[in-house]
Protein backbone atom coordinates (compact mmCIF):
# COMPACT_ATOMS: atom_id res chain seq x y z
CA UNK A 1 0.00 0.00 0.00
CA UNK A 2 1.41 3.34 -1.05
CA UNK A 3 1.14 6.10 0.67
CA UNK A 4 1.90 9.91 0.62
CA UNK A 5 2.02 10.97 4.13
CA UNK A 6 3.75 9.22 7.32
CA UNK A 7 2.85 10.57 10.48
CA UNK A 8 5.58 12.46 11.23
CA UNK A 9 5.12 14.38 8.33
CA UNK A 10 1.55 14.93 9.41
CA UNK A 11 3.01 16.41 12.59
CA UNK A 12 5.97 18.25 10.93
CA UNK A 13 4.15 19.84 8.49
CA UNK A 14 4.00 24.16 8.50
CA UNK A 15 1.42 26.00 7.01
CA UNK A 16 2.19 29.17 6.28
CA UNK A 17 0.13 31.97 7.56
CA UNK A 18 -1.33 34.54 5.33
CA UNK A 19 -4.35 37.26 6.15
CA UNK A 20 -7.54 35.74 6.65
CA UNK A 21 -6.35 32.13 6.78
CA UNK A 22 -6.92 29.60 8.75
CA UNK A 23 -6.38 29.50 13.06
CA UNK A 24 -3.31 27.37 13.20
CA UNK A 25 -4.63 25.90 16.26
CA UNK A 26 -7.59 24.44 15.19
CA UNK A 27 -5.57 23.43 11.86
CA UNK A 28 -3.19 21.60 14.46
CA UNK A 29 -6.01 20.12 16.68
CA UNK A 30 -7.74 18.85 13.47
CA UNK A 31 -4.41 17.08 12.30
CA UNK A 32 -3.87 15.85 15.53
CA UNK A 33 -7.36 13.87 14.92
CA UNK A 34 -5.73 13.04 11.60
CA UNK A 35 -2.84 11.50 12.83
CA UNK A 36 -4.67 9.18 15.86
CA UNK A 37 -7.08 7.86 13.43
CA UNK A 38 -3.98 7.31 10.45
CA UNK A 39 -2.38 5.22 13.73
CA UNK A 40 -5.33 3.53 13.87
CA UNK A 41 -5.67 2.59 10.89
CA UNK A 42 -2.34 1.08 10.49
CA UNK A 43 -2.78 -0.74 13.87
CA UNK A 44 -5.69 -2.61 12.51
CA UNK A 45 -4.16 -3.20 9.16
CA UNK A 46 -1.25 -4.71 11.03
CA UNK A 47 -4.13 -6.90 12.88
CA UNK A 48 -5.75 -7.79 9.68
CA UNK A 49 -2.35 -9.17 8.04
CA UNK A 50 -1.65 -11.27 11.20
CA UNK A 51 -5.17 -12.48 11.62
CA UNK A 52 -4.59 -13.27 7.50
CA UNK A 53 -1.65 -14.76 7.76
CA UNK A 54 -3.14 -17.11 11.05
CA UNK A 55 -5.86 -18.12 8.91
CA UNK A 56 -3.54 -18.91 5.69
CA UNK A 57 -1.54 -21.29 7.69
CA UNK A 58 -4.68 -22.98 9.51
CA UNK A 59 -5.66 -23.60 6.02
CA UNK A 60 -2.61 -24.96 4.71
CA UNK A 61 -2.81 -27.36 7.63
CA UNK A 62 -6.23 -28.92 7.45
CA UNK A 63 -5.47 -29.07 3.28
CA UNK A 64 -1.94 -30.81 4.55
CA UNK A 65 -4.48 -33.32 7.16
CA UNK A 66 -6.95 -33.96 4.11
CA UNK A 67 -4.24 -34.72 1.60
CA UNK A 68 -3.00 -37.40 4.42
CA UNK A 69 -6.16 -38.67 4.86
CA UNK A 70 -7.39 -38.84 1.40
CA UNK A 71 -3.97 -40.90 0.73
CA UNK A 72 -4.12 -43.11 3.42
CA UNK A 73 -7.99 -44.18 2.51
CA UNK A 74 -7.03 -44.31 -0.83
CA UNK A 75 -4.09 -46.92 0.02
CA UNK A 76 -6.96 -48.77 2.67
CA UNK A 77 -8.96 -49.41 -0.55
CA UNK A 78 -6.08 -50.44 -2.84
CA UNK A 79 -5.64 -52.78 0.04
CA UNK A 80 -9.08 -53.94 0.21
CA UNK A 81 -9.11 -54.45 -3.68
CA UNK A 82 -6.17 -55.75 -3.75
CA UNK A 83 -7.32 -58.54 -0.88
CA UNK A 84 -10.30 -58.90 -3.12
CA UNK A 85 -8.49 -59.45 -6.02
CA UNK A 86 -6.32 -62.20 -4.61
CA UNK A 87 -9.35 -64.04 -3.16
CA UNK A 88 -10.93 -64.38 -5.97
CA UNK A 89 -8.03 -66.11 -7.59
CA UNK A 90 -7.64 -68.41 -4.90
CA UNK A 91 -10.77 -69.46 -5.55
CA UNK A 92 -10.45 -69.86 -9.27
CA UNK A 93 -7.33 -71.87 -8.98
CA UNK A 94 -9.04 -73.92 -6.50
CA UNK A 95 -11.90 -74.45 -8.66
CA UNK A 96 -9.69 -75.14 -11.97
CA UNK A 97 -7.19 -77.11 -10.35
CA UNK A 98 -8.69 -78.83 -7.55
CA UNK A 99 -10.67 -80.50 -9.92
CA UNK A 100 -7.82 -81.59 -11.81
CA UNK A 101 -5.77 -82.85 -8.24
CA UNK A 102 -8.84 -85.00 -7.63
CA UNK A 103 -8.64 -86.65 -10.71
CA UNK A 104 -5.32 -87.81 -10.64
Amino acid sequence: MDRELTQKEILEKDFKSKMRGYDPTEVDEFLDVVIRDYDNFQKEIEQLKAENDRLLDKVDEQAKQLSTQSSSSNQTNSTVSNFDILKRLSNLERHVFGSKLDND
